[in-house]
């Protein structure tokens, strides 16, 4: 451990954003509480949603894998996906959270079990217990229901997303979610999908004014690149006002912004899918300032395998750097 100091930080997000960040943060605190969207309609956590009435079980069980301390044998296990029959492209991860939320009734005691028999460091809450679906409100007027289905509307529509709601409108967050909101050292939104995986968060009762309440620093980690069906061409300014226009003006202190320059060589498998890098330009800087948010610059990309993804450890060096920061602040 590199650091004395180890802060209560609180993540909310979902979606792989997430669970890259948590698997560097835990190499600086061993306090760690993940929130995480339970919106997820698509894949096989959509199966299992249907099928036997569970939430979904996917971004929970990536959370929980990243916060883990297993032996590599076992994590290849729970990530091992079927490629065969009834139960082709369904992850054995998955399957286990399905048999634990069977055996204990409830998901929320699903996840705690799990976590406990995984090690788990630091804690993993579903954001709510309620079923509830995405509805998002398209520039062209067009409502569309589902979390899968939103970002390919906004593909093939080329329209932008202006407003999130949730079916039921009144959906509430859990006594362990505000607690660990309440004793947070700095809070967290990111990275990940923002309309799909962040913004979903902020929309249920009791998130906001909690984190509003807070005294911790509260950080938005803006995405490396654009996601086309959500954010196309979207820049910096893009998506903080969007996390601001679902929450309120004074929710957030810092935005974590790469600035470092991706080579074109790792951009070309991208550009086909029409994303870009996310830019920090001028603009993006007097909004900030007259935001009165501070942004945090820096190198913080990295590619593996083909892909670009947020560097977990730069991340988790620059949130812990923050945190310690304003307890020093505090202290004073």
């Amino acid at each position: 451990m590199d650091y004395r100091y180890e802060p209560h930080v609180v993540v909310i997000g979902g979606g792989t954003g997430l669970s890259i960040l948590l698997s560097g943060l835990k190499r600086f605190t061993s306090y760690i509480t993940a929130v995480v969207t339970v919106a997820d309609d698509g894949g096989g956590s959509g199966v299992l949603r249907e099928d036997i009435g569970m939430l979904p079980p996917g971004d929970i069980r990536a959370c929980i894998l990243a916060l883990a301390n297993m032996e590599p044998k076992m994590e290849k296990l729970l990530n091992y996906r079927f490629e065969q029959g009834a139960l082709k492209g369904q992850s054995f991860g998955n399957l286990f959270l399905a048999a634990m939320n069977g055996i204990y009734g409830r998901f929320d005691l699903a996840v705690q079990e799990t976590s406990s028999v995984l090690a788990v460091t630091g804690k993993v809450f579903p954001v709510t217990l309620e079923d509830i679906a995405l509805t998002a409100l398209f520039e062209d007027g067009q409502v569309v229901t589902g979390e899968s289905i939103i970002p390919n509307y906004g593909k093939n529509s080329r329209s932008k997303i202006v407003q999130m709601s949730t079916s039921p409108k009144e959906i509430y967050t859990s006594s362990h979610v505000l607690e660990a909101l309440d004793s947070a050292d700095i809070i967290v939104l990111g990275p990940g999908s923002l309309y799909t995986s962040v913004i979903p968060n902020l929309l249920v009762q009791g998130i906001v004014p909690s984190i509003i309440n807070s005294n911790a620093p509260k950080v938005y980690i803006c995405n490396v690149m654009t996601q086309s069906g959500e954010t196309y061409r979207y820049s910096v300014k893009d998506h903080v006002q969007a996390i601001l226009d679902h929450s309120a003006e004074t929710l957030l202190d810092y935005v974590v912004i790469n600035d470092a320059q991706i080579p074109e060589v790792d951009l070309v498998r991208y550009s086909e899918e029409e994303s870009e890098p996310v830019m920090y330009t001028k603009e993006d800087e007097l909004f900030l300032e007259e935001k009165d948010i501070k942004p945090l610059l820096g190198d913080f990309y990295q590619v593996k395998s083909g892909y670009i993804r947020h560097n977990s450890l730069a991340l988790g060096q620059k949130l812990i750097t923050i945190a310690d920061m304003h307890k020093t602040d505090k202290s004073e």
